[in-house]
């Protein structure tokens, strides 16, 4: 593989302008598809093989026009002080406004009137008008919501507290500001890194490129393959930290070469060759990990994956060839002269030990000592994981300042929390000889169950073989105690099923939220064995070793279940939630643990990848193990420390977003690869290398024939490069490039 990667890094060094008008190209051609597709009308959240969605489909099948995924909104009265809702001007003007709604737009399927709904609290404060859509939230019109919202104004002018809640006013998240400083930084540490703007550049452009031609092309499917707002902002928030630190090792390796001498061409081939395999497999780690969420069985999941590992593969070509190509239209700038000077003085014999050459040789004096603070260290910060409740997040989530919350905590004072998730009872009378008293027995049973307000008389569709009842849960949505009463239910469902024949489902956007968390739950183990397992054997292949690899999976286990113990001690417990614009607390969001688990991982073994096969490099050409890291750390702590702080804080910017599920997301990648780059890469890794000396790079003898060489440290290619220096090559490294153009024509 080095060999072939140092061919088409000189191809493309070579063949610059082609190649650089060839991805501007791509760039151009994804825009203009992303410019001219339809908007996005729709992104559907199904949970194939649960209750919940199958009493779903059987609404949909039995009440037809019923609109069942269609969005809602619920405009919540509060009367002045002294006053209430059941007053003659406060209740004309609610008839008012539901009259407005009614004819404000062809979209609205049903307005319900609440003084013949029971929607007005029994003393008579608050009240809240249920209105219905015949699409969802992603497919109503800008005048729709408009209207929804223009009703609310026109009745706050009577004096009463008006606020809207439900997924109607729902809309595309806003990005926080946070999100173009955290790119600043990167720049700002690329700069102090590479001491060159030229150089600094080079990895913010191509990464930029990258994700725009990702971004755009998720943006132009969007409509066709059913892709929700949060796919691009995680393809984006992924291609972006992931295209910087590839680049970012490109260019470090390239400079190094040329400190030793090499000539550029030649160098910018013996950098693809050698840390572009490195970002090979680095990104096929990424790539295996968010392709594996597809193991889950939850549509959503699965495509958030596909889009985030296509943008990563894009960051990986765009590496091993954008990058060489524009490093042949920076010439010498790429190294600027403080740039090179620092070069030519850590090239001398007599050079001061840099500083990860001093960390490296700290730890080989004292690794139990740093093994055991880095263990106990994360032990301690993953604490609070074993007090992890999940769930997703609902109206009580967000920000104070949104109407979508006031409507909440109105509803709350006035009906009680479970009013903001009232649950859906789904009976099947198919096969019941007398389905009504069928329902009348389900509607009793469940009144009598702990932790239910009210339960609303059954309604039977036309045809009367389906009922529908909704029951009020005393909590608030996400709460413990809800998801008793929803379990409760099923099991006394399961009784009346055995007696009846009628079948009795739980469905509604709290029952799915619970469905949902279940199946997060069942498949991180099969995912974490699916992940890891492959993970472990191509690491194998890289490292040629059985220890390495298991060494960095458990790394990576450590890590991840620190992260989701500050996870929950700030998001759940609310420790320091104020300094990250966390209001309420509550459940961790279901898809938390399973999604870092995919994401963590894949950006864990970048560090694995690119620290340890530099080691690797050293030991093959014939260095002492301790000897060995001391050179991996020489060479690649001051990058790798980089790549950390970049990918932190390109995470980081995503805190700032309104939306809680991508703060949640930005806040736990941004941990982890903290806990992961810091302690266990730069820490605990060293140490436990240097306590296992040679045996780290065991490999028994019949596994060793087996796996096919990929020569990831460039063996290969310094034998070639050693055959040829003396014939077609040259010393300068230009003499064989019509060679290559043949061979990598050929391949």
């Amino acid at each position: 593989m080095a060999t072939f990667l140092y061919k088409l890094g000189r191809f493309a060094f070579r063949r610059r302008r082609y190649v650089a008008l060839i991805w501007v190209a791509l760039l151009a051609l994804a825009g203009f598809g992303a410019a001219s597709a339809s908007t996005a009308t729709s992104s559907s959240f199904s949970i194939p093989g649960t209750e919940a969605q199958r009493a779903f489909d059987l609404l949909e099948q039995r009440f037809p026009g019923a609109s069942a995924d269609g969005a809602t909104a619920r405009v919540v009265f509060k009367a002045p002080d002294g006053q209430k809702m059941t007053d003659p001007a406060n209740k004309a003007e609610v008839n008012k406004l539901a009259g407005e709604l009614k004819s404000g737009s062809d979209q609205i399927a049903s307005v319900t009137d609440p003084y013949t709904g029971n929607a007005v609290s029994k003393d008579g404060s608050t009240a809240y008008v249920s209105v219905s859509y015949k699409v969802n939230s992603m497919e109503l019109t800008k005048a729709t919501r408009d209207a929804l919202q223009d009703a609310g104004q026109a009745a706050q002018k009577s004096g009463m507290t008006v606020e809207i809640g439900g997924d109607a006013l729902q809309a595309m998240p806003e990005p926080g500001a946070t999100e173009i400083i955290g790119v600043a930084i990167a720049a700002v540490v690329l700069v102090i890194t590479f001491g060159s703007l030229i150089a600094a550049g080079l990895p913010l452009l191509t990464a930029l490129i990258g994700v725009g031609i990702g971004v755009s092309t998720i943006t132009a499917l969007a409509n066709v393959l059913d892709l929700g707002s949060t796919t691009s902002t995680l393809a984006m928030m992924i291609g972006l930290a992931v295209g910087i630190d590839y680049a970012l090792f490109i260019v470090s390796r390239y400079r190094a070469e040329l400190a030793e001498g090499q000539e550029h061409e030649e160098a910018a081939g013996r950098a693809v060759g050698t840390a572009g395999s490195a970002v090979v497999f680095a990104g096929l780690t990424v790539v295996i990990a968010l392709v594996g969420l597809a193991v889950v069985n939850i549509p959503m999941l699965s495509k958030m994956g596909f889009a985030a590992a296509g943008t990563v593969a894009i960051a990986v070509l765009i590496a091993l060839t954008l990058v060489p190509a524009m490093m042949g239209f920076a010439g010498k700038r790429v190294m600027g002269r403080k740039a090179r000077k620092a070069a030519e003085a850590e090239n001398r014999p007599d050079a001061k030990p840099n500083m990860g050459t001093r960390w490296a040789r700290f730890v080989l004096r004292k690794p139990v000592w740093v093994l055991l603070a880095g263990v106990i260290g994360l032990g301690a910060i993953a604490v609070p994981a074993a007090s992890l409740e999940m769930g997703l997040p609902d109206d009580g989530s967000q920000p104070t300042s949104t109407t979508q919350r006031r409507a909440y905590d109105l509803l709350s004072d006035g009906f009680g929390p479970g009013f903001n998730g009232p649950l859906m009872v789904v009976v099947d009378t198919a096969n019941s000889s007398d389905g009504k008293t069928a329902a009348k027995r389900v509607s009793d049973e469940i009144s009598g169950i702990p932790g239910v307000v009210a339960v609303t008389p059954a309604q039977f569709n036309k045809a009367g073989d389906t009922a529908m009842l909704t029951v009020v849960p005393k909590d608030r949505p996400s709460s413990t105690e809800t998801e008793n009463v929803v379990h409760a239910i099923r099991d006394t469902g399961k009784d009346i099923t055995s007696d009846t024949g009628a079948e009795v489902l739980v469905t509604g956007s709290t029952a799915m939220n619970i469905d949902f968390s279940q199946k997060m739950n069942d498949a991180l183990l099969p995912y974490l064995a699916l992940v890891v397992g492959l993970a472990f054997l191509l690491l194998m292949l890289v490292f040629r070793s059985v220890l390495v690899p298991l060494k960095a999976a458990l790394g990576f286990l450590l890590s991840v279940v620190a992260a989701l113990g500050a996870v929950v001690a700030v998001f759940q417990w609310g420790w320091l939630g104020s300094l990250f614009g966390v209001e309420q607390t509550g459940p961790i969001m279901s898809m938390m643990p399973i999604f870092m688990v995919g994401v963590v991982f894949g950006l864990a073994m970048d560090y694995e990848v690119f620290l340890v096969t530099r080691m690797r490099e050293a030991y093959v050409h014939g260095e002492k193990p301790g000897q060995a890291i001391v050179t991996g750390f020489r060479h690649g702590a001051r990058v790798v420390t980089a790549a950390a702080v970049i990918m932190m804080a390109v995470f980081a910017g995503f805190i700032g977003s309104s939306e809680q599920m991508v703060k949640m997301i930005g806040f736990s990648l941004a941990i982890a690869v903290f806990f992961d780059a810091f302690v266990v890469r730069m820490a605990i890794v060293p140490a436990v290398l240097a306590l296992l000396g040679k045996r780290a790079w065991w490999l028994p003898r019949w596994l060793d024939r087996l796996l096919p060489n990929v020569d990831v440290e460039g063996e290969g290619l310094r034998e070639q490069l050693g055959e040829t220096s003396e014939g077609r090559t040259g010393r300068d490294g230009r003499g064989g490039g019509a060679e290559d153009d043949r061979e990598l024509s050929r391949v």
